[in-house]
């Protein structure tokens, strides 16, 4: 079997972060949409992200949930080139993310970040997994 990963993110404003996230490009899943939460598909095979409106999300749990001020995760995102990290970072700083960290060339791998309206740190990477293996067989 397949593994699936959902990750939850609490978000402050549910129609504002679906079109955040429709607008780089990712679909909205709506048999697992509602009032209280959205199901955003990353791959429709495996990876999803469930926006949830934030009274719902502290239904999940007992501790506190960070707030923009703190990072509790970094969700990286892969891409087909350079060109297209920095297509989707400055598509994602047009519609309502902030910038995160400068981009980060490594030669073999090239990144770029943004926070989402809710302060979400997202990491979009572009590897060569060969010239990344090379690198790493070589210390």
């Amino acid at each position: 079997m397949t593994q699936m990963l959902f990750v939850n993110l609490p978000v402050s404003d549910l129609e504002r972060s679906k079109r955040f996230f429709t607008t780089l490009g990712f679909e909205i899943d709506p048999r697992w949409t509602d009032e209280k939460a959205a199901c955003v598909v990353l791959n429709p095979d495996t990876t999803y992200v469930m926006l949830l409106d934030r009274a719902f999300f502290e239904t999940f749990t007992e501790r506190a949930i960070c707030g923009s001020q703190a990072t509790e995760a970094l969700l990286a995102l892969s891409a087909e080139s350079r060109d297209a990290v920095d297509a989707m970072v400055e598509k994602a700083l047009a519609h309502g993310g902030a910038a995160a960290m400068p981009p980060q060339d490594h030669g073999f791998m090239y990144g770029h970040s943004f926070y989402d309206p809710d302060g979400h740190h997202w990491e979009v990477l572009w590897m060569d997994v060969e010239a990344a293996m090379k690198a790493n067989a070589n210390g």
